[in-house]
């Protein structure tokens, strides 16, 4: 191992070590810790005891069986009780859990953050070891940086460490040709709990051809047959879960509602905020009926034109790497997303590794933009901003109201949709002309 690779090695560790610490004593301290997890817990075993998963009453009664305590602050118990109570969680997620739902909360919560922290830091350590093969340094840097801000992961427990996590180690298993039964388990298991976060590299891979689309293929018969037993559970006990699960999905995203994506949002622009691009647009009009239209009208051309290079253009890993980065920030902004599933920019490690070593414009451009995403994706540097607002706010009477909630929302989407917009123009450019850049690229590998 080259001294520089050791360097991006040893800040890795650096980043592991204060999310496993920094996270840990947090989650002892916080008043309302792993609500995310006691969400899907109570939900799950609501379906272990035979009562409908989907009904706030019936999650009620499991969580006063178990003791749980509500916060007692308002303004901490409300959000608190509400993402407790109101399940908005497939059945494949609910049955995934159950194997922890039968345990008592001590024991399943730390066999759950174990889970958690695991996923994460391994994913962490995979994207590095791809973009070592670059710049190991600059890796080691980002991985360390994005595994440093996760401690709002284990302290409130969500499922998005094990989403992303699994579904990065696939991707390392698929591209390395390594371990590929455990890459097509991962990715199954990734789709399963949240379709939405790791949908997009699945349907790379499918794109991709050869054995990447066998190995997407295998993933996607597997999620189904995870799938068809989940649901069946889920319907013996719930038969109408569908229309209840719906209901309590525009419920929670009504004018206010903890799911709301405008700027009366109960959790939208909390510590673990909405990064989707409908809480920028929203400011302009408070209106779904508005946002989400105006928010696909950006996005949707932009993911066009990523599908249609990804299925015209021949494979290369170097254009492997910039469709993933694309994607990696792109398909967060669409549809609803939390600062915890932007934990998927690790996959744009290998692709801003792979610019860092060809130098030049293209280099710099590629190191802001992605230590900008991962700063604002961040949970300290959020943390400060929000301290620095909250002491502003005194001496600037005007800083409040749409305009404060227009500071909160602004920055994460905005680098989020900047990323995407920068990379895709990589990623045409490659496609178009891709002779002189895969020298490029076969230079720097061979001379590593």
């Amino acid at each position: 191992m080259t001294k520089k690779r050791l360097d991006g090695l040893y800040l890795l560790l650096l980043g592991a070590a204060v999310c496993v610490l920094f996270g840990g004593v947090l989650e002892t301290v916080a008043p309302a810790k792993m609500s995310d997890f006691k969400a899907i817990y109570y939900s799950a075993r609501c379906v272990i005891h035979n009562s409908d998963p989907y009904q706030s009453g019936e999650i009620l009664r499991e969580v006063e069986a178990n003791g749980e305590q509500f916060p007692s602050d308002p303004a901490i118990a409300r959000p608190f009780r509400r993402a407790i109570l109101t399940c908005i969680n497939l059945p494949t997620s609910l049955f995934l859990v159950a194997p922890f739902a039968m345990f008592p909360w001590g024991l399943s919560h730390v066999l759950w953050m174990i889970l958690t922290t695991g996923s994460l830091l391994l994913a962490a350590y995979l994207m590095w070891d791809l973009g070592a093969n670059f710049a190991p340094v600059l890796a080691g840097a980002f991985a360390a940086c994005v595994l440093a801000n996760s401690e709002a992961l284990l302290i409130n427990g969500n499922s998005a460490a094990v989403v992303v996590g699994l579904g990065l180690i696939a991707v390392w298993c698929f591209i390395k040709n390594r371990f590929p039964a455990a890459g097509v388990l991962c990715l199954a298991l990734s789709l399963s709990f949240k379709p939405h976060d790791i949908g997009f590299v699945w349907l790379y891979f499918l794109m991709a051809g050869g054995v990447l689309r066998k190995r997407a293929i295998q993933s996607l018969v597997l999620t189904v047959a995870i799938s068809l037993p989940a649901i069946f559970w889920v319907w013996h006990v719930s038969p109408h879960w569908m229309t209840e699960l719906h209901s309590n999905l525009v419920a929670t995203s009504a004018r206010g509602d903890l799911n709301d994506l405008g700027p009366s949002s109960m959790g939208a622009h909390t510590m673990g905020m909405v990064v989707s691009l409908q809480t920028v647009v929203s400011m302009v009009h408070d209106d779904p009926g508005f946002y989400n239209p105006a928010t696909y009208l950006i996005t949707g051309p932009l993911i066009l034109i990523w599908l249609l290079i990804a299925l015209r253009s021949r494979f290369s890993k170097e254009r492997m790497w910039l469709a993933l980065a694309v994607i990696s920030a792109l398909s967060l902004l669409p549809v609803y997303h939390r600062i915890y599933d932007a934990k998927l920019l690790l996959l744009s490690i290998p692709a801003c590794a792979m610019l860092w070593a060809e130098g030049g414009l293209i280099a710099w451009l590629a190191l802001a933009i992605n230590l900008l995403a991962l700063l604002f994706t961040s949970d300290l540097p959020w943390v400060f901003f929000s301290i620095m607002l909250s002491h502003l706010r005194p001496t600037l009477p005007w800083l409040s109201g749409p305009i404060l909630n227009a500071i909160v929302a602004l920055p994460a989407p905005t680098m989020l949709l900047l990323m995407s917009i920068f990379y895709l123009w990589i990623y045409v450019r490659r496609s178009s002309n891709a002779a002189e850049p895969a020298r490029m690229i076969d230079k720097i590998a061979s001379a590593r």
